[in-house]
C-alpha cells in the first residue's frame, strides 16, 4: 500500500469542520494516486451510474463537498 505524501487543499478545521478533525479530505500518495475521505453513497448512487461506468466490488462511490475540491484545486498537479 502506498504512503500519504501530502494533503491537497486545506485542513478540515480551516474549512469550518465543527470538530476540527473530521471532514472530507484529499491526499496525494507516494505512487502518484490520490486518496479521498468522503461519505460512502454507493448504495444510493450506484444505480445512477452511466452505462459505460461501473465499480469493482472493492470500490465505493464517495462524495466530498464542493468546497473541499475547490480548495484542493491549486494543489492538484497538471500531469
Amino acid at each position: 500500500m502506498s504512503q500519504i505524501v501530502r494533503r491537497l487543499g486545506v485542513a478540515p478545521h480551516l474549512r469550518g469542520s465543527a470538530s476540527g478533525a473530521t471532514c472530507p479530505d484529499l491526499f496525494e500518495l507516494a505512487d502518484g494516486n490520490f486518496a479521498v475521505i468522503g461519505t460512502d453513497v454507493t448504495a444510493s448512487l450506484e444505480s445512477q451510474l452511466p452505462a459505460d461506468a461501473a465499480r469493482a466490488e472493492h470500490e465505493r462511490i464517495v462524495v466530498i463537498t464542493r468546497e473541499t475540491l475547490i480548495k484542493a484545486k491549486a494543489d492538484i498537479p497538471e500531469a
